[in-house]
């Protein structure tokens, strides 16, 4: 075989190129046998890479399936391997990756999750070696990744927050931050909308899980609410406030539920059960049987027990002549006298009493006289920052206010 080749030459000066000598050289190649490029292949195989996600469900068979691999190999050891057993099979929502050759075999299987910490997550590793598969878990540590997003209320909060592909986690914040201003149940208005600065969590270059909602903005019936997160030092915590830095905690809660759907509001209704329109004194809250049922403030037990139409029920005794009474529960979790927080469970929903389902029915009372929790709630005191932080704190708010600005901007360019 001829092998020639054309080389470029830098001039020189008034160097004269026809000068330049010009040589041709001819070198004789001999071809590799077939079986020696067949073995070079060999040693470097095609990798293929592929990525999913565990579930509950998952026998080692149905997890290798789903990556594409077929290796009994890989199935009986992943079955037998203590470490697998314990930290994957029959886990949910764990970050699969698996290396796999061309002939569908398991070269590497890396599995990810979370721990409690928003600091570190774990890394399960199935590994083939020359020794044979081997499994080993280590720790590794998190790194936060800013995102800014921002959506439209066209029929419900979680609507909006899919539609912009926001995780669940940062919705249910957005509700918890903004429920001592906004009634997330009964008050928004389409065409109401929103941005949000929030945490990623990665491991490995990959997001593993949503940290926390760093700033928001939320703009209902045409009123603007802000937050932002703010932390004294590293020793206390932190919390949510507004721009003017009044904290967002307020005395009461303004739901005795994680964010759910409202069945009926404030107002007159016909009774389910004795066919009438009556006054509906309080806030009934549509939710699955069993769902945590919260105190919205600190205060102690009245009483704790069957309350006729109301079924089991637990009324909380609160300062300056409050109360509250969460009825139809399936469960009581606490006794007459005894001292609850703000969020503490006091049971659980269920349909007893005059209930034609499983929902919470919910009071405040003032002085014995009804009144509707969500006005409460908004009107209830919050604390300010401290004046040993308020310089740091106006540092930050100018900083998020400027950051708000340039999201609303572009949320309402990209808005048709």
């Amino acid at each position: 075989m001829l092998v020639s080749g054309a080389f470029a030459v830098a001039g020189f000066g008034n160097l004269d190129r026809g000068a330049v000598p010009i040589r041709q050289l001819v070198e004789s190649v001999s071809n590799l046998s077939l079986d020696s490029q067949i073995n070079s292949l060999s040693k470097d195989k095609l990798r293929l890479y592929r990525t999913d996600t565990s579930r509950a469900s998952d026998t080692a068979e149905s997890m290798l399936s789903r990556l594409g691999v077929s290796d009994k190999a890989a199935a009986d050891f992943m079955r037998s391997n203590p470490l697998v057993r314990e930290s994957l099979l029959g886990k949910q929502a764990r970050l699969l990756n698996a290396e796999v050759d061309d002939d569908n075999h398991l070269l590497k299987l890396t599995a990810r999750w979370a721990t409690d910490s928003n600091e570190t997550f774990q890394r399960l590793v199935v590994e083939r070696t020359e020794q044979g598969l081997r499994a080993h878990r280590e720790t590794g540590e998190l790194k936060p990744s800013l995102r800014l997003s921002g959506g439209l209320i066209q029929t419900s909060l979680f609507a909006a927050t899919d539609e912009a592909r926001i995780p669940d986690s940062i919705a249910v914040q957005l509700a918890e931050i903004f429920s001592g201003d906004i009634d997330f149940h009964r008050a928004l208005r389409k065409g109401d909308h929103f941005t949000v600065s929030y945490e990623s969590l990665e491991a490995d270059g990959e997001v593993l899980k949503p940290g926390k909602v760093l700033s928001a903005e939320f703009v209902n019936k045409g009123k603007s609410h802000q937050a932002m997160w703010f932390q004294d030092s590293p020793q206390k915590a932190g919390g949510y406030y507004n721009l003017q830095g009044q904290s967002l905690r307020r005395t009461y809660l303004a739901s005795p539920l994680a964010f759910s759907r409202v069945s009926s509001g404030f107002s007159m209704r016909f009774h389910p059960i004795f066919q009438t329109w009556r006054a509906h004194l309080g806030v009934d809250y549509a939710a699955a049987q069993g769902t945590p049922v919260r105190s919205v403030g600190i205060g102690v037990v009245e009483s704790a027990g069957n309350m006729g139409g109301y079924g089991n029920a637990v009324v909380v005794k609160h300062s300056n002549g409050h109360s509250t009474v969460y009825a139809h529960l399936s469960k009581m979790l606490v006794k007459r006298g005894q001292s609850v927080a703000q969020g503490q469970t006091v049971g659980l929903v269920g349909a007893t009493g005059w209930a034609t389902g499983p929902h919470l029915h919910f009071e405040f009372r003032v002085n014995g006289v009804h009144k509707d929790p969500a006005v409460l709630a908004r009107q209830s005191e919050s604390i300010p920052v401290p004046v040993h932080a308020r310089d740091e704190f106006n540092r930050q708010a100018s900083q998020v206010a400027r950051q708000l600005a340039s999201a609303a901007v572009a949320f309402a360019d990209n808005t048709p």
